[in-house]
């Protein structure tokens, strides 16, 4: 009875799996049918200026239209004249960074850094839209390479957090020049997490053998359907706390006088007690900065989008759900 038990209860697990990984499908198959004929790669150039402009002018339609136009003369006026009479503001490239277990983001933040590079003139910046809760250490430590290619650049990085930037995502912020956060923002989670199940007792109670063979000391320290030793599980853990040490090590680079002993502990906090920790610098919004900044500078929004095909979101997919299952060291 006891086995007819375990059976239904893993052959549902099975079922639940099957179900999920077919809905999974059915969202790729339609996304696939609404973006067919657009998979070539592009990069969208949108002037965010003419945005607020146009709410503005919305807003003030019931003014004189002759004062109107005559206070935006004197501002343009200002403003040449603020910058040598060229009649050429500063540029503030928008880049916004949206972020899941892999990174994914990274492939388009690639790209746009470049592009940004390329283009930048010598007063140009960089304002970087981030959320992430985090992920696997290859794809956010990559992500947060990218930012630092700006600032070996010498173009100044502001990264806004309008509701988390934590583990991974943090990793990410601290490479910036300044750090913006909305009040109730999660800043932090500075740690490493790594599990996995172990199906091991189930296959033992049923006398399902589960071989494992191995060329290397340490090419499998922990298993999924093996039986984990000691050595395996302390050896993991060491990987952990190797990850871990690399991790502060990388704010301690950028953000010198923040207190690691203090922060690096795992812990998350809301951007308000974020910013007395010396976390990050200011407080506010995405929105305020480029409403403050829209007045002196020239808001450049930018965003890739690679070319794809169902292939290829079909094995992000699969990568994903295998990175969830997986027992890897993940900032989050």
């Amino acid at each position: 009875m006891e086995l007819i038990q375990d059976y239904a209860l893993f052959l549902a697990r099975v079922i639940t799996l099957l179900i999920a990984f077919g809905i999974l499908l059915s969202m790729i198959g339609g996304m696939a049918g609404k973006r067919q004929g657009r998979g070539r790669e592009k990069l969208e150039v949108e002037p965010l200026n003419e945005r607020y402009k146009n709410m503005a002018k919305r807003i003030e339609q019931s003014a004189d239209k002759k004062r109107q136009g005559l206070l935006s003369r004197l501002r343009e006026r200002r403003q040449q004249k603020r910058h040598g009479g060229e009649g050429r503001l500063p540029r503030l490239f928008v880049l916004d960074f949206d972020g899941d277990l892999r990174a994914s983001a990274t492939e388009a933040l690639r790209e746009e850094v470049s592009a940004v590079i390329a283009t930048a003139r010598r007063d140009d910046e960089v304002l970087l839209r981030l959320e992430s809760p985090g992920g696997m250490v290859p794809g956010y430590g990559l992500a947060a390479s990218q930012l630092a290619r700006l600032r070996e650049k010498d173009i100044r990085l502001t990264i806004a957090v309008d509701r988390v930037a934590a583990s991974g995502g943090y990793l990410m912020a601290c490479v910036a020049d300044r750090i913006v956060a909305a009040p109730f923002a999660i800043i932090g989670s500075i740690g490493v997490v790594g599990q996995l199940p172990n199906f091991h007792g189930l296959l033992k109670r049923h006398d399902i053998e589960f071989e494992l063979h191995t060329a290397g000391t340490h090419k499998r320290d922990l298993t999924v359907f093996g039986e984990n030793t000691d050595e395996g599980r302390a050896k993991f853990r060491e990987s952990l706390e190797e990850v871990h040490g690399l991790f502060k090590s990388h704010i301690a680079k950028y953000r010198p006088r923040l207190d690691l002993e203090q922060v690096a502990t795992g812990e998350h906090w809301l951007g308000e007690r974020a910013h007395e920790l010396g976390l990050v610098d200011d407080l506010g919004t995405s929105d305020d900065l480029l409403l403050e900044r829209r007045e002196r500078m020239d808001l450049v929004g930018l965003s890739y989008h690679p070319a794809t095909s169902f292939r290829r979101r079909f094995s992000v997919v699969v990568e994903s759900l295998m990175a969830r299952l997986g027992y890897g060291p993940r900032l989050e």
